[in-house]
């Protein structure tokens, strides 16, 4: 087989087409898990709802958990995926380009986050995380709990459940301002 010589400009594109087709993906899949959730919120609640017994709707804080916790991870893989093109494969492909020729690569990576509207929209989002992932558990523990009629071991673990949902909840707005 005869040597073909690969470049560093070609082996730095092929690790920009790998990193971003790791980011779409994870945008898909982070993206459906709001649906999957909702989906679930609503199974769960016509379950309990059916049955008349609130004690059903201590399995959300645990879903709605790991859902949640899921989601954040992807979100911030994604914009660790878009910080690593802007800050270090884009630099390294710009050093490549012909002297004096002011090339700037993945200019996207940085022009979009400029938007003077971004800053709302991710407040917005964060409102909606923080809906979707840690009000809607703790509606449902306040629905347990104004029941009444609960038994001692299940108003621990919804304590230990709301517990858990508040330090969802710190991590969603920790992740929205590092961002």
């Amino acid at each position: 087989m005869p040597e073909q010589d690969v470049t560093v400009g070609q082996l730095l594109l092929a690790e920009y087409e790998t990193v971003k087709s790791e980011q779409r993906a994870r945008i898909g899949f982070r993206d459906n898990l709001l649906y999957v959730t909702l989906a679930v919120v609503a199974a769960v609640i016509a379950a309990t709802a059916q049955a008349e017994r609130p004690s059903m709707l201590l399995a959300l804080p645990p879903v709605c958990l790991v859902l949640g916790w899921t989601y954040l991870v992807n979100d911030e893989k994604i914009s660790a995926i878009g910080l690593y093109v802007r800050d270090d494969l884009g630099p390294k492909l710009a050093e490549l380009a012909p002297q004096g020729s002011r090339f700037a690569t993945f200019g996207w990576e940085a022009y979009h986050r400029s938007d003077t509207r971004r800053r709302s929209r991710k407040t917005i989002q964060t409102v909606i995380d923080l809906t979707a992932f840690c009000a809607v558990p703790l509606a449902a523990l306040i629905v347990f709990w104004t029941n009444g009629d609960a038994a001692r071991l299940l108003v621990v673990l919804s304590v230990l459940e709301a517990l858990a949902v508040a330090g969802l909840a710190s991590q969603v707005v920790w992740y929205a301002k590092a961002g």
